[in-house]
């Protein structure tokens, strides 16, 4: 008796307006967003060896032992919110400024959301640039999770 491997795939976009990478608040209620399903590509749950993935709670927990809150997002991408406290970052330039990053205290890494490449993208080059795993965290949720739990935000400039 033997069983099939299930196939399964993401359904391919069927609109043509532009994504909304960041979920949007419904006009008239207080407690919904809109989810725009349609833009970018699923990425790891663990983004590179030795880098650890943190969920909602292990991010405050780390942000309240002095960890430091990276926004990797481009700023055409951003929405014009972020993640209270974080610095902004852009993936395309963080070897150029990872002078602003300590290694000696975690730096957690976010960009729009699991289907977003930017954060990802960010750690891998740090770590091929020699800087340690072990002062890097991801925090794959992003935006598009963060949004979706009703966790505070803030307008960027």
């Amino acid at each position: 008796m033997g069983v099939e491997p299930a196939v399964i795939k993401r359904r391919s976009r069927m609109r043509s307006q532009d994504p909304a990478s960041v979920p949007r608040e419904v006009e008239g209620e207080p407690d919904l967003v809109s989810v725009d399903t349609t833009w970018g590509e699923l990425q790891p749950l663990q983004c590179a060896p030795g880098v650890v993935t943190l969920g909602e709670l292990e991010l405050l927990d780390s942000l309240s032992v002095g960890a430091v809150l990276v926004d990797t997002r481009v700023p055409g991408s951003r929405a014009g919110i972020t993640i209270p406290g974080a610095v902004n970052i852009p993936h395309d330039r963080i070897l150029e400024s990872k002078d602003q990053l300590d290694p000696s205290r975690m730096s957690v890494f976010f960009c729009n959301g699991p289907q977003c490449p930017q954060s990802p993208a960010a750690v891998r080059a740090l770590l091929e640039a020699g800087y340690p795993a072990s002062a890097l965290a991801y925090y794959r949720g992003g935006m598009h999770d963060w949004v979706t739990l009703a966790m505070p935000t803030e307008r960027t400039a």
